[in-house]
């Protein structure tokens, strides 16, 4: 059985604008999930910096309490 020819079959015209809505949704929310990554991945290194500054913070504050309190 011979298949129709693609262009002798009738196109549903809302069918095509559909997909070129959902092409479009995809690489937008392609790019909004790149950019989100990269902003979590920003924010994680800003919180580890806060964080390693306190913790050396209290190393120096112990280190500075433990040589008043026992002159080492």
């Amino acid at each position: 059985m011979a298949e129709p020819d693609p262009e002798d079959v009738p196109v549903d015209p809302s069918a095509i604008e559909l997909r070129y809505r959902h092409a479009r949704a995809r690489r937008v929310a392609r790019v909004r999930h790149k950019e989100e990554s990269r902003l979590a991945r920003f924010r994680f290194s800003i919180v580890m910096v806060v964080l390693i500054a306190i913790a050396i913070g209290f190393v120096v504050a112990a280190w500075h309490e433990i040589h008043r309190l026992f002159g080492l």
